[in-house]
């Protein structure tokens, strides 16, 4: 006996089926199922991954694609046959989405009407007049291509169905098909999906009453039992239906916007006429023969896979934001080609790096290449609305995002969903250490109370374990676009996404990697941002207009290699981490590719493979610098015979092994699946086998295996790497060169980057430069590079109050006196609020109007000024209670999150409170392995995947930053300390590696909290 399942939902129906839809996929597969339909409420998003893991693991069950449509009392499943069927699926499903919110859907009666090649599955409603108008509605418009579904779920119930499915059918000469209401594709999951049901229900579990599902019928089911159940004809229906439903996935083809080619060209052509103007522009001094023959090989693929619109549309794009003084930089090995460098899509001159085109065009993946480019994050919406307004909102949208429960938001959910009460939950997240790989959090909960062995907590522990990966929601992808020639709903639907004016279609970025589909990253950048306004502050103080190449054309400068060096890269794009900081003195970078390999080598990837310590040894002269063929020798020549990028394991799979480009790029794929699916093990004899043919030695071969295996999905491009190269260079040369406009423009473009203002604002501080504080009489919104007794120093901005607007602020300084406000009432009259009044007084920006924060304060209090007879008088008011200095720190950072007058450890150690302990500025005086004792704020906590469970805390103290290192027992034994101070004592053992990185072994950790109680601020953690 055949069956085909056609109405079946997989988790993509959001709370409500319990089964990723490649498990359904599976099963359907195991159980011997014809054919299997997944069927999503009013969505497609789940059928690329079924269509996914049919075809990478060769399932003998067919896919079909539907859908569930509601409306009212009518229920239909739709399922498309053909092309035209699914085209008219998705435009009926974009209506329904466009019409409503987000997250819902409305249908009309011309939305069914339209259906006029799609099958249709009645679902009756057991209401006989409204089921009668239906049959009479449906027959009239649909009869071919119409069957009446009949599920059987032991519920009580089915008598009831079966005999008013009967007569419907008998009555209107429909047809009956056999069908299963599937939720899950293993019995197992019938408890998960009561938990999703009690989620969306918003009610535990135990009042739901009859809202559950009463048995385990909704799973895939064996064919033996499906015979016991239907009738065998209404079984054959299915595999009828099945066998006319020939529409794949497969046959969606991607048609190019076509208008950007002028007449009288095509593609090829005008890609050619564009490529060869920027040759005179990048290459004014003319082309050597081999990057002549690179652009002739690049144009070539590009023509044999047609993806001239490709880089036409990307050339277009940056055009526009290059047009408009918008900062961009291309990355991704695509951007990275000469072509295009000669487009301007990116500034990293390819002959700096090795670019493998192979890692991103290949004749044997007939797929398009993958270009990001970022903007600046403040004005990338100007590009966002270009591309809607070039191509309309009907054929262009924001691919999407699947969000995902991970491990907080499933824990929340399924213990309301059991009836755990809120606060207990909230403790459970607060206290368990995620971070303690060898700790799992099941452990960490019996710790905390929870009785595994009770029925509640052993559903809790396999019901959080079941829903984490669970799909939750679309959301919009930071800024992937998809754009078409025609409508994008004869592609994938559209739906609405939370933003106002933004549309999301429902696939996500790796469904459109997997139909090959055109996606082109707008992206955001802080750092360009930051790198523009400095630019500008510059300009406007210096008189030097500067752009990016202006500062990569010169020559490598000592005086920034010597401050990276040092590790005085507090602000600096992407070597401003603590595993970067510590990097940089062992390394010593000292030209732009040695920031390359930097960027690139603090990777997992890279430390998991074991390349770290061999290529510094090289590096330093102390290892010698072997290579077992000349072939190797030229893919890793430029890092010292130590792969360190990606591509340069593509290329030894290549050159080594004998793998085409198209089967080196599916190791590329199965590196960055590795930890999902395991797929890199089934390449382990290819290589190796490849490699010795190729008379390598087996050990070489097998230390390349590990090699591929540590990068997982860690690895990370050469092409990025080279990108983000440029823009840490070029903020390490603001910094070096003009450190006011740097620190003025990070803080005036945050957040971005790892450090709060705060931090920042130490740095600057420390570099010597005067910070001046809010003022209401002084500062504007942003803050200011300003000349303080005959230097530069930085004016604070009112954006750094909490609690104040934008507007309400310029609203101030537009109307503020040329010489200030001389009190309370003058400021009174400008309009503010009374809360935004109050909150600059707390942050003491009225100190220019009254000496302290409390006479502030305590003069917003007498409202005798608003009054109209008392408007004209300036106020003269004494009030001599100053606060105390911790007052006014703690004040400061509840205000502000910063005190330039009080740092906390200082006025801690001033006033005697703290143990004995040494300064950030002394610990070089001491010498390694001795034991001491130090405190600061907490910073920072990370804990990187490689790092074998230990975590860097970052302490900041009055002198400098302090770098702790928290072993995985010391962190287990004092976990209150260790998760949740903000400030911290740290006893242990002073260590110094090498270049003089200095770090603390902690053993003791005390919590200081209680010392400045109410501090405010947060550290960053975990990130």
């Amino acid at each position: 006996m055949q069956y085909a399942e056609l109405f079946c939902q997989s988790n993509f129906s959001f709370l409500k089926g319990a089964s990723h839809p490649e498990e359904l996929m599976r099963q359907a597969h195991f159980l011997g199922y014809r054919a299997l339909a997944i069927t999503d409420e009013c969505s497609v998003a789940g059928v690329v991954r079924a269509y996914t893991e049919q075809r990478d693991q060769q399932l003998a069950v067919q896919l079909i694609v539907g859908s569930l449509l509601c409306m009212d009392d009518l229920q239909c499943v739709v399922l498309c046959p053909d092309r035209q069927a699914y085209t008219e699926l998705c435009r009926v499903i974009t209506q329904a989405r466009r019409r409503a919110d987000k997250g819902s859907y409305r249908l009309d009666l011309w939305d069914w009407r339209t259906l006029r090649h799609c099958f249709l599955l009645w679902l009756p409603s057991l209401q006989p007049e409204r089921d009668a108008h239906w049959g009479r509605w449906l027959s009239q418009h649909h009869r071919q291509r119409l069957w009446i579904g009949f599920t059987r779920w032991l519920d009580g119930h089915d008598a009831q169905r079966q005999r008013a499915v009967e007569a419907l059918s008998a009555h209107w000469d429909l047809p009956v098909c056999a069908c299963g209401g599937v939720l899950f594709h293993h019995p197992e999951r019938q408890p998960l999906q009561h938990i999703m049901t009690a989620i969306s229900h918003k009610q535990p579990v135990d009042q739901l009453g009859e809202a559950l599902i009463t048995n385990t019928e909704r799973s895939l089911r064996s064919r033996e039992k499906l015979a016991t159940l239907f009738p065998d004809r209404w079984l054959q229906a299915s595999v009828d239906i099945a066998r006319r439903c020939q529409f794949s996935l497969d046959e969606l083809r991607y048609e190019y916007p076509a208008e950007l080619i002028p007449p009288g060209h095509t593609p090829r052509s005008y890609l050619r006429t564009l490529v060869e103007a920027g040759v005179q522009q990048r290459f004014p001094e003319g082309l050597t023969q081999n990057i002549r023959d690179i652009i002739e090989k690049e144009l070539r693929l590009i023509h044999e896979q047609n993806y001239e619109y490709f880089f036409l549309t990307i050339h277009d794009i940056v055009q526009f934001a290059k047009s408009q003084h918008i900062l961009y930089q291309g990355r991704g090995s695509a951007a990275n080609s000469v072509v295009c460098y000669c487009l301007e899509i990116t500034a990293v001159d390819p002959r700096q790096i090795n670019v493998l085109f192979e890692r991103f065009i290949s004749k044997e993946r007939n797929e398009p290449p993958d270009i990001d480019v970022d903007f600046e994050h403040e004005r990338r919406e100007e590009v966002i609305q270009y591309i809607y307004r070039k191509y309309g909102r009907e054929r262009t949208a924001l691919a999407a995002t699947v969000i995902c429960y991970r491990f907080k938001s499933a824990l929340r959910d399924v213990g309301k969903a059991l009836g755990l009460a809120e606060t207990q939950l909230d403790y459970f997240i607060k206290h368990i250490n995620r971070r303690d790989r060898g700790l799992d959090w099941q452990t960490q909960i019996t710790e905390l109370g929870l009785d595994p062995d009770s029925h509640r907590g052993l559903q809790f522990i396999q019901r959080v374990n079941e829903l984490m990966g669970f799909p939750r929601h679309l959301s919009q992808h930071v800024g992937g676009f998809v754009i078409s020639a025609g409508p994008l709903y004869h592609l994938v639907p559209v739906e609405n996404a939370a933003m106002p004016e933004r549309t999301v279609i429902q696939w996500d970025k790796d469904d459109l990697e997997s139909l090959g589909l055109l996606k082109v990253d707008v992206l955001a950048l802080g750092m360009l941002t930051a790198i523009r306004k400095a630019f500008d502050l510059i300009e406007q103080h210096q008189q030097r207009v500067l752009q990016i190449a202006d500062i990569t054309r010169q020559d490598d400068d000592p005086d920034v290699y010597a401050m990276i060096q040092r590790a005085d890269t507090v602000g600096v794009f992407q070597i401003e981490s603590r595993a970067q900081m510590s990097m940089l003195p062992r390394l010593k970078p000292a030209c732009y590719y040695d920031l390359v390999v930097q960027i690139a080598i603090v990777r997992p990837g890279p430390i998991q493979g074991d390349m770290v310590h061999p290529y510094l040894k090289r590096r330093d002269g102390l290892e010698a610098v072997e290579y077992p063929s000349k072939d190797v020798e030229q893919v890793l020549s430029r890092t010292m015979g130590v792969p360190i990028f990606q591509e340069q394991v593509i290329q030894l799979a290549m050159v080594a092994a004998g793998f085409s480009g198209g089967e080196a790029d599916q190791l590329r794929r199965a590196m960055a699946s590795w930890k999902k699916n395991g797929q890199l093990m089934q390449f382990k004899h290819k290589l190796i086998d490849g490699m010795r043919q190729r008379g390598y030695s087996e050990a070489f071969a097998e230390r390349l295996f590990n090699q591929i295996l540590g990068f997982g999905e860690y690895g990370f491009p050469e092409s990025h790497s080279a990108s983000f190269a440029v823009l840490a260079y070029v903020s390490s040369w603001l910094k070096c060169h003009y450190p006011v406009a740097f620190y003025v423009a990070l803080l005036n473009s945050w957040p971005m980057g790892f450090y709060a203002p705060a931090q920042l604002i130490q740095d600057a501080r420390r570099h010597d430069i005067t910070v001046l504080p809010v003022c209401v009489n002084q500062s504007d919104w942003d803050h200011q590079w300003v000349e303080h007794e005959q230097q530069q120093a930085i004016r604070l901005g009112l954006r750094l109050v909490k609690g104040v607007s934008e507007s309400a602020m310029k609203q101030l300084t537009v109307q503020r006196p040329k010489v200030g406000f001389k009190d309370v009432a003058q400021l009174q009259q400008v309009g503010l609020s009374r809360e935004q009044l109050e909150a600059l007084a707390s942050a003491n920006a009225l100190h220019t109007v009254h000496d302290n924060r409390y006479a502030a304060r305590w003069a917003l209090m007498d409202t005798t000024s608003t009054l109209p007879l008392f408007k004209q008088q300036h106020q003269l008011f004494l009030f001599d209670n100053a606060p105390e200095p911790m007052a006014d720190m703690l004040e400061d950072y509840a205000a502000t999150t910063v005190s330039l007058k009080h740092h906390p450890i200082r006025l801690l150690r001033e006033q005697g409170m703290l143990p004995k302990h040494i300064c950030a500025s002394t610990l070089h005086q001491h010498p390694a392995q001795t034991v001491v004792t130090v405190c600061g704020m907490v910073i920072g906590r990370q804990a990187p995947g490689t790092a074998g469970g230990v975590t860097f805390v970052t302490l900041e103290d009055d002198t400098g930053n302090i770098n702790v290192i928290v072993w995985k027992a010391t962190a287990r034994a004092q976990k209150q300390a260790f998760l949740n101070s903000r400030l911290l004592m740290v006893r242990g053992i002073l260590e110094r590696g090498d270049g003089g990185v200095t770090h603390i072994v902690a053993g003791k950790l005390e919590r200081l909290d209680h010392l400045a109680d109410g501090l405010a601020g947060k550290s960053r953690d975990f990130h």
